[in-house]
């Protein structure tokens, strides 16, 4: 994988997104000349319309990203990356018809639209056509030897099993004569130079998968494989890397504590994460005031009560503060406390059951980013209630109050909407990683990501 502001993007899914860029530059280059030629117009030179060409490109790419062309299931199933591939161009039509709208002295995008979309419809499948039979082969995984042959190394082999999987596995090493999981280990007596073992494998990183290392640890020919330009990585940081999560089975006080993360120039990002707050929610609040008007009237007149919803939730630095939405729940749906959703909640009225699915409940929340106790991307705040219950039931829950809130998050995106004490555990393994890992660029990710999980709503109640 390659480390990218802090954030790690697999070699395929990078490779392939600048390959698709480019191509995507040369299908507006090509349907301006095919245009040019049709009504015997003087094309000029390229140096005259890249920055049309390049925004063009651009646009269609971001949406691209933003519908998941790029994520492990497209990578692997041609039908699905191309019905996603379709979505993402239609968006980037209406995208670049906007544009067109608002810089009518530019012309190139509304002369060449037609066959710039058909050229990078062609070109994309071709592109995976090609492509989808070596993203998965062993070229594009890295090569990696796991000492440790328990239940820690039984994990690492279940994570390379999967499609997407960017590594494979090619030894695991018995350190200890302790029971064995993965059978197939070698015993590692039987190999008398380690770092020779290695180098003939053409292994790239070595993950320490120990149970125990007190006594277990070969030192010296750990260093020789290091100075060899061979990575050696601990259990922790190679699941945090893989899964984009911090895996709360295996880490401790002393890993967060020394790992790479939590750093302290954030100060300049927080900055400018706030300005990029005001300034969005701002104009998201003036473009979406008639809808939440719309709304609020509809929700007054589908059921009895305040069309709004108030509600103490928990921001941060565990200060509490008061969130608002549209109401979709019945007025006595904490008649006896607050309580977990449920699949097909018989709280959740008519209209709160559509507003829910395509998150216009969620609108008046910009009001609470606009005074800073949200931010577009964050941990959900969660009631205080059920913050105290978790903080007694889970290790580092306290931990996610240290970035501010948010409206979608790196756990909204990652995994599906779930209300129990172990689908917050999974999410707090999420909100960890962006906690500990938070720079701008992994904010544009999740907000590029969010219009995914709007489109195909997963688990929304």
């Amino acid at each position: 994988m390659i480390r990218l502001f802090k954030h790690y993007i697999p070699h395929a899914v990078l490779l392939l997104g600048l390959l698709d860029f480019g191509l995507l530059m040369l299908a507006g280059e090509l349907a301006w000349q095919i245009r040019a030629s049709q009504i015997g117009m003087d094309p000029g030179t390229f140096t005259e319309r890249w920055p049309a060409v390049t925004g063009s490109a651009l646009v269609v790419w971001l949406a691209m990203i933003s519908v998941g062309v790029y994520g492990p299931y497209a990578l692997r199933s041609l039908r699905y990356a191309g019905a996603r591939l379709l979505v993402a161009i239609s968006l980037a039509v209406l995208a670049l018809a906007l544009v067109e709208f608002v810089l009518n002295d530019v012309t190139f995008w509304r002369s060449t639209l037609f066959y710039t979309m058909c050229l990078t419809i062609a070109f994309m499948v071709a592109d995976r056509l090609f492509l989808n039979n070596f993203l998965g082969s062993s070229a594009f995984r890295r090569r990696i030897m796991v000492l440790g042959s328990g239940d820690r190394a039984q994990r690492i082999r279940e994570l390379g099993d999967r499609p997407e999987s960017g590594f494979a596995v090619v030894a695991y090493l018995a350190m200890s004569d302790g029971e064995r999981v993965v059978e197939e280990a070698i015993p590692r007596e039987a190999i008398h130079d380690l770092g020779r073992f290695v180098e003939n494998l053409g292994v790239s990183e070595v993950i320490l998968a120990l149970q125990e290392r007190r006594n277990a640890l070969p030192l010296k020919d750990l260093l020789r494989m290091k100075t060899k330009g061979v990575h050696v990585n601990d259990f922790s940081s190679f699941l945090e890397r893989e899964t984009g999560r911090v895996d709360l089975d295996t880490v401790n006080p002393s890993w967060l504590i020394f790992s790479d993360g939590f750093s302290s120039g954030r100060m300049i990002s927080s900055a400018a994460k706030r300005i990029f707050d005001i300034v969005a929610s701002l104009i998201l609040l003036m473009l979406t005031f008639p809808i939440i008007l719309l709304f609020a009237l509809i929700v007054k007149l589908d059921s009895k009560g305040p069309a709004f919803f108030r509600q103490k939730r928990v921001g941060l630095y565990g200060q509490t503060f008061d969130l608002i939405k549209l109401r979709s729940m019945r007025t006595d749906a904490e008649k006896d406390g607050a309580k977990w959703a449920e699949e097909n909640d018989p709280r959740v009225t008519r209209v709160g059951r559509f507003i829910r699915k395509v998150r216009i409940d969620e609108l008046p929340q910009t009001w609470s980013v606009l005074k800073g106790d949200m931010s577009f991307v964050g941990p959900r705040p969660e009631i205080p209630q059920f913050v105290g219950d978790l903080e007694e039931q889970l290790v580092f829950y306290a931990e996610r109050h240290m970035v501010k809130p948010g409206i979608t998050g790196w756990a909204q995106i990652n995994y599906p909407y779930g209300a129990s004490i172990e689908d917050s555990r999974k999410k707090l393994e999420y909100d960890l990683y962006y906690a500990k890992n938070y720079t701008p660029f992994l904010d544009l990710v999740v907000l590029l990501q969010t219009v995914r999980v709007i489109l195909w709503p997963e688990g929304a109640r």
